[in-house]
């Protein structure tokens, strides 16, 4: 078990060029079948502990994951990407590229080579993009075999495609097993954190080894609450175990860098293009993705049903306003029906401070326990 920072610098040491890719769900299996390895630039608060070069480049109202993204590429860990990938996520992460390539030459860094896919956000129903969509996945390949001499292979793009399928799903399985009570959340956010930072294979190893070795465990029982948590990445692992340690069962979670990356894959396709639209289209709705939000409630509501919860833990990332938009009509569903409420907002400067959220957590219990019959929901909103 590595630290994000080792598994990096052990990728830069590695056969392929490291692409960092920009959050939140980039062509993974693409560049991975054309020989580089894509990495995922959010969870680096180990590589990133402090922003202060990023803060001199950024607004004061970024999100935490654009901070530590920014610092990253500038300073921190500028030697251990060798290109940078972005497509048009949220407002901030779609306008970042250039601050990322001014505060480069402000440090005196090599220039990186840059790839860009602009997923198109209209609603099936509203218009087919699909055809735009392809002809942007065709660049991208002409742009990725230009800057580093390799040739594209549908052959080799099934074989990454295989291997993108069996991570996943070995994901979904351990989720499971956090909602059978027989793997702690926090252990999951943990074993999730270090695979991010793998090559694809070393992530499968990893996952089916911790799978085997809690083959067998008992299914937990008792009086623990069922809760689904919500964002867009794991809360704190002392947050999580604070969770633990007041009874609740993570039945299933709804975050972006979690069920909403892994919850999706198409099972057939005619090449890489036609793949693409589908896993965009239909992939498991995020808020970052507006052409899926008409679905998305219904997709939180069915999940909260499937996983028999009780609760609905929203752990927002400060100043993620997509986030911040959708939850008030996400919390009156939830309400409707009879599904308590914890919305609590931390930051990156809170991270430290996480013993404070102790009451609130346990007040959500006693609520909950509270709820005496499904025709009294509960209720239970905080916000910094």
């Amino acid at each position: 078990m590595e630290t994000p920072r080792q598994a990096l610098t052990r990728l830069k040491n590695g056969p392929r060029p490291v692409i960092g890719c920009l959050p939140l769900y980039p062509p993974l299996e693409l560049m991975h079948s054309m020989g580089l390895a894509p990495v995922v630039l959010w969870s680096i608060t180990d590589v990133v502990p402090r922003v202060d070069d990023a803060d001199r480049h950024l607004q004061n109202y970024t999100c935490a994951v654009c901070r530590r993204l920014t610092q990253l590429v500038i300073n921190e860990g500028k030697e251990l990407v060798e290109g940078l990938f972005c497509y048009n996520a949220c407002d901030t992460l779609r306008n970042l590229p250039e601050i990322l390539r001014e505060g480069r030459l402000l440090s005196g860094s090599t220039p990186l080579p840059w790839f860009r896919l602009h997923v198109p956000m209209t609603s099936p129903s509203q218009a087919d993009a699909s055809a735009y969509l392809s002809d942007e996945i065709e660049a991208l390949i002409r742009s990725l075999e230009a800057a580093y001499g390799v040739t594209f292979s549908e052959e080799r793009f099934a074989e990454s495609v295989a291997l993108y399928a069996r991570m996943r799903e070995r994901c979904l399985q351990l989720e499971r097993a956090v909602s059978e009570g027989r793997y702690e959340f926090s252990e999951f956010c943990r074993i999730s954190t270090v695979a991010n930072f793998l090559e694809v294979n070393e992530q499968v190893a990893l996952l089916e080894s911790t799978l085997a070795e809690i083959e067998g465990r008992p299914v937990r029982g008792g009086n623990a609450v069922r809760v689904i948590v919500s964002g867009i990445l794991p809360p704190p692992l002392p947050f999580c175990e604070m969770m633990e340690r007041s009874g609740f069962v993570v039945a299933g979670n709804d975050l972006a860098c979690l069920h909403r990356s892994y919850a999706y894959t198409p099972e057939t396709w005619q090449d890489a293009s036609d793949y693409h639209v589908k896993l965009y289209r239909e992939r498991f709705p995020c808020t970052t993705l507006l052409h899926s939000t008409d679905r998305r409630v219904d997709a939180v509501m069915d999940l909260v049903s499937k996983r028999d919860a009780r609760g609905f833990l929203f752990v927002s990332e400060k100043f993620c306003e997509y986030e911040y938009l959708e939850l008030p009509y996400l919390e009156k569903r939830l309400k409707e029906n009879a599904v308590a409420v914890l919305a609590v907002e931390i930051s990156m400067e809170e991270n430290l401070g996480l013993e404070s959220f102790r009451t609130r957590m346990e007040a959500f219990r006693e609520l909950i326990d509270a709820s005496s019959s499904p025709a009294t929901g509960g209720e239970c909103r905080d916000r910094e």
